[in-house]
């Protein structure tokens, strides 16, 4: 268990994939250009390619991410954020889409 101290810390923000592109070497991962609405578009990598095989669908998508985790390294490239979803049927993610049109980098609460 966590406080709610501690829950308050993870910054959660709504981003637009900009772009995308499969990593090559991996099955799983795509490497995604993202708008949170900061002066420069954050690298965000996701394990999700099993998933969402066209890359295509995912592009103009805007999504719940963390942005304030730590950047990791992952196939030699840096991931600064991690998108959420929810698990689906038979463990497929399922997004956390706003509702309505939020503009990019909109806070979640």
């Amino acid at each position: 268990m966590i406080n709610y101290e501690e829950f308050k810390k993870v910054e959660m923000k709504v981003g637009k994939i900009l772009e995308g592109e499969i990593v090559e070497g991996s099955d799983k991962l795509y490497k995604f250009k993202v708008d949170c609405g900061e002066e420069n578009p954050r690298q965000i990598l996701s394990a999700i390619r099993e998933y969402y095989p066209n890359i295509e669908d995912l592009i103009g998508k805007k999504l719940v991410f963390v942005t304030n985790l730590e950047p990791r390294t992952i196939r030699g490239f840096e991931s600064q954020g991690m998108v959420l979803a929810v698990d689906g049927h038979d463990g497929q993610p399922v997004f956390l889409v706003p509702e309505t049109n939020a503009p990019e980098g909109s806070n979640v609460r």
